[in-house]
């Protein structure tokens, strides 16, 4: 019988670096040992609503995601059975008719900036993961990634980040820092951190083997 994966939750600010070092552990390991699913594809459907409705969505807060779902797979892929992750097109600001087939693997990393705030999405990780990056250097990624891109413009970027994001960020996303098990201190280019991860992971593994 096939062992329970191991579920490894990233969290972290919008620009921490925390999908770096998502992708830094991914490269360690092959394709057929470790998958990674995003909670961005896990907003809620919202075609429902008028389009002109849909534009106030606000995605850093917790009722953006459907959470249910993203549990139910989560338990499904525990259960060795594949499932058909969602699809979140942002031109219409609603789920896509198109899914992705998963199969189950030994490893799922969970990212997302709000994956340490729902308990009972806690409960459910092995090992619980904080990106920590300084507020000044969040916003020049996130200034970077927008402008080149999702072709935004710089004043429409900042006040984004004004009015939602760093009110969100602090109300909702830093306070579950302390459900980390472990920090990680500036993403990406903390290589020794992803080395002691991607060892803790390769020991897991090892120990399920013998």
């Amino acid at each position: 019988m096939a062992k329970k994966p191991i579920i490894i939750g990233v969290a972290g600010g919008s620009g921490s670096g925390k999908t770096s070092v998502t992708r830094s552990i991914y490269k360690r390991f092959t394709d057929k040992t470790i998958l990674v699913i995003e909670q961005d594809s896990y907003y809620k459907d919202q075609s429902h609503l008028p389009f002109e409705q849909r534009l106030n969505t606000n995605y850093d807060h917790p009722f953006a995601f459907d959470n249910e779902l993203l549990m139910q797979h989560l338990r499904d892929l525990g259960s060795q059975k594949p499932i058909e992750k969602p699809i979140y097109d942002y031109k219409i600001h609603t789920r896509s008719e198109e899914t992705i087939p998963v199969e189950p693997k030994d490893v799922i990393i969970l990212e997302g900036i709000l994956i340490l705030e729902d308990e009972r999405l806690r409960d459910m990780m092995d090992i619980k993961v904080f990106v920590d990056t300084d507020a000044d250097l969040r916003i020049i990624r996130r200034l970077l990634r927008d402008i080149k891109e999702r072709g935004r413009t710089i004043d429409s970027v900042i006040e984004q980040y004004v009015n939602v994001v760093r009110p969100m960020h602090l109300q909702f996303i830093e306070p579950t820092k302390r459900y980390a098990d472990i920090i990680i201190p500036e993403g990406g280019e903390n290589h020794v951190a992803i080395d002691l991860m991607s060892a803790k992971i390769e020991t897991i593994l090892s120990g399920r083997t013998n």
